[in-house]
């Protein structure tokens, strides 16, 4: 019977996608699995396939196979038992693309241990966090970032320089991993989707079968594909859905290292001959405004984004330039992706602006506030059927009459910018540390480019001026991350409250829309 891969179709999906036909994708089985394995070591055939193109910001390309990552990731799986590290044991990794980010990525998880992937722009609060919540048993980054590593109290800090593959090249080619299927392997940070602050989402082996629906029906991977995702693997789209997914197929996959630059992306797709591509639909939006796309020639064939809604004027680009419709899909690093638009299926419509509908036996609804479920285009909060109950997704949606979700905004504070989802409460526990600022509110704007910034209300004893602005904005960015930072900043006597005292960031959300909609 054919493989889930050699289907392309709509109805295919539907008739054929099933857990058990997952499972005929992999190696392991439901009582012994591992991610390393099934994405390395069982597609290293001494061939120099290529498994990674990695377009570094700087105008460089690094090609890396099958058989070196899976040898390099071995060399280092031996090199932590011999440094004591055990199974369950956490490693945490700040690295961009780059032979020793994978080489950490599945040397960890071969060996049992758990690979903790970290952003590398994070300041010393945004790290410390992280690190306060998983603590690792060491930390693997370049040079550049050990100095902030370091400060963390009680952290090993390993510089991911030559003296370590040095090191590490003296062990055996292979490792003989054992991992259970339901062994943690991916500790995945998200800046609170669905919560406060930081905390890990734990991952098991198994994950990695549960995520070929979103690869098969989500992004379209096929055997054969030239496959590219520009988002940081340090997050759950460029770690899932660019790395991994591609990876356990054997599909050559590509991505992005550095500072990212829209037309740097697009040499890539050209000189790569990048047939299949998922991106946040900033990535489209910059390329757009770059002015520079006509320059290019693609072979794009299929296309998706997620992490926030596409404007229609982006949608538009994408057509005329890559002559293929973008397909949304829709999901959370909690509940993993849910909405998809069938990249590739000729049988499938795509709409513009539609999440999409439900991967292949999943059910999702859309509620009103009593439970019930709305009419066609009635705005109500999306819901999940999961372990026999309705579960949350904290965003509100609609269905219309052909079945299509659409996003209709977001049910708690959190912030998606140009991709990336940021806390607002983290911004706002990182600018009271400011001596001068007494009281804040941070929350999400409209932004032409990034579709949505954080905006900050700032109560302070401090005289307002353009330099003050600058300093609050640089206190935060060298905390947490380089993009997470208030873009636009103003100073009120005082903040809404609601009737127990807190904060209400609903008001300040209505103020803006009415001021926007004045406007």
């Amino acid at each position: 019977m054919p493989k889930l891969t050699e289907y392309t179709s709509y109805a295919d999906a539907l008739a054929h996608a099933s857990s058990a036909a997952l499972w005929e994708l992999f190696d392991g089985d439901r009582d012994y699995l591992n991610i390393a394995h099934e994405c390395m070591t069982r597609h290293a055939d001494g061939t120099g396939r290529t498994a990674v193109r990695i377009a570094h910001a700087d105008g460089s390309d690094e090609i890396l196979s099958f058989d070196v990552i899976a040898a390099s990731s071995a060399q280092f799986a031996h090199w932590l038992v011999d440094n004591g590290i055990e199974p369950g044991d956490r490693i945490a990794f700040m690295l961009e693309p780059s032979l020793p980010f994978y080489t950490s990525l599945f040397g960890a998880m071969m060996m049992g241990a758990i690979s903790v992937p970290l952003f590398t722009l994070f300041g010393l609060d945004g790290l410390r966090l992280r690190v306060d919540d998983c603590k690792p048993r060491l930390l693997v980054t370049n040079a550049e970032k050990a100095d902030i590593a370091n400060q963390v109290e009680d952290l090993r800090v390993v510089t991911a320089d030559a003296s370590l593959l040095e090191q590490i090249s003296h062990y055996p080619t292979h490792f003989a991993g054992n991992t259970r299927a339901d062994d943690l392997a991916v500790f995945q940070y998200t800046s609170g989707t669905t919560r406060e602050l930081p905390a890990a989402v734990k991952h098991t082996h198994r994950s990695i079968v549960t995520l070929m629906y979103a690869a098969l029906y989500g992004t379209g991977i096929r055997p054969g594909d030239e496959y590219f995702c520009p988002s940081s693997p340090a997050w759950g789209h460029g770690l899932w859905h660019g790395t991994l997914a591609p990876l356990a197929l054997g599909v050559t996959t590509g991505t992005f290292a550095g500072r990212f630059d829209p037309v740097r992306l697009m040499k890539g797709l050209q000189d790569y001959r990048i047939t299949n591509m998922s991106a946040a639909a900033t990535h489209y939006r910059m390329m757009k405004n770059s002015g520079e796309a006509g320059k290019f020639k693609f072979a794009l064939e299929k296309l998706s984004f997620t992490g926030e809604p596409c404007d229609p004027a982006t949608l538009e680009f994408i057509e005329d330039t890559f002559h293929t419709p973008a397909c949304s899909m829709y999901g959370t690093t909690e509940i993993g992706v849910v909405l998809v638009n069938f990249p590739g299926a000729q049988d499938y419509e795509v709409k513009p602006g539609a999440l999409g509908k439900p991967i292949p036996g999943l059910k999702l609804e859309v509620h009103r506030a009593d439970g019930t479920p709305t009419a066609p285009d009635e705005v109500g909060e999306l819901m999940l059927w999961k372990r026999d109950h309705w579960e949350t997704t904290k965003d509100l949606a609609k269905v219309d009459a052909s079945g299509y979700l659409y996003h209709c905004g977001r049910a708690d504070d959190v912030i998606i910018s140009a991709g990336w989802t940021m806390s607002a409460v983290e911004i706002e526990n990182t600018l009271l540390k400011h001596d001068d600022v007494q009281e804040v509110a941070v929350i999400g704007v409209p932004d032409e480019t990034r579709g949505q910034v954080a905006k900050a209300f700032v109560v302070s004893r401090r005289a307002p001026d353009d330099a003050y602005i600058e300093e609050l904005q640089n206190f935060t960015r060298q905390r947490l991350a380089q993009h997470e930072y208030p873009r636009h900043i103003v100073f009120v006597d005082e903040l809404p409250k609601t009737p127990a005292g807190k904060v209400h960031r609903k008001v300040l959300r209505d103020r803006e829309a009415a001021a926007a909609a004045h406007n």
